[in-house]
């Protein structure tokens, strides 16, 4: 798993909303990420945002997590029981 999928928090703070929402922006720009969730909050003079990102790697499960899908060796979409 690469070390872009380990973290998906990050944290952001300016003075203003507009500079938040800039610094931000510029963010996902640079990363080339997309945010899945955010909190804004003020805190003393600042504006401050938590925020998830999107993972890059999504393992599809079954609702009791006994059987995932992956893609085999000839690209087609496989489920196959976990060995729990």
């Amino acid at each position: 798993m690469s070390d872009m999928n380990k973290r998906n928090l990050v944290y952001f703070e300016s003075p203003s909303m507009h500079e938040l929402y800039s610094c931000m922006d510029q963010w996902q720009q640079a990363n080339n990420r997309r945010l899945l969730s955010i909190s804004v909050q003020q805190d003393g003079g600042n504006y401050c945002c938590i925020a998830l990102t999107n993972p890059t790697e999504v393992v599809i499960t079954s609702a009791d997590g006994k059987n995932h899908a992956r893609v085999d060796t000839d690209g087609d979409l496989r489920v196959f029981q976990s060995r729990v």
